[in-house]
């Protein structure tokens, strides 16, 4: 029997609909093979990150129970990302943080720290992005985040000014 694990994505748009976008990713993370959804964050609006000169985004988490390998998760992510129109092969360093008509990341795969080409787990910039820990500590504030203790403890070192929840339904 393959072991079950408890994956943390977190959810980014801010081209297009950015607030169906996100509700859209949600609705096909819920339908990803040998997962369930067990919980999903609130919507936030957040400024953007790293090149500011951009729409604010919409951003949530969701926690998945997954018996998929990292590496096939984060395919199937990047699959959900072409499929609402981001690909990711175009992109360039130029563009690195930019608008995004979807952004799926892997911030944490259990207590697994993961360094290979192409995987980083923890994301190597999760504990720097508010944007990111706000929603996960919404629904995860307990989540091992290896390096950082918690999620919550990670959360309480960035300032969250800025981002506020939003109306939407997830």
């Amino acid at each position: 029997m393959t072991e079950k694990t408890r994956a943390y994505i977190g959810i980014g748009a801010n081209l297009g609909d950015p607030v169906k976008a996100v509700q859209e990713a949600l609705q096909a993370l819920a339908a990803l093979p040998e997962s369930r959804l067990l919980a999903v964050s609130r919507l936030y609006r957040t400024p953007a990150w790293g090149r500011i000169d951009q729409p604010d985004f919409i951003n949530a988490a969701a926690v998945l129970e997954t018996t998929l390998t990292p590496q096939a998760l984060l395919a199937a992510l990047q699959a959900i990302e072409l499929k609402a129109g981001r690909d990711r092969r175009s992109e360039t360093a130029a563009r690195r943080w930019g608008p995004r008509v979807l952004d799926l990341d892997l911030l944490l795969y259990g207590e697994q720290v993961i360094n290979e080409p192409g995987l980083r787990v923890p994301h190597p910039y999760l504990h720097e992005r508010a944007f990111a820990l706000v929603p996960l500590a919404e629904i995860a504030p307990e989540a091992p985040f290896p390096g950082h203790g918690s999620v919550g403890e990670a959360l309480r070192l960035v300032d969250p000014a800025g981002i506020e929840p939003i109306d939407a339904v997830p």
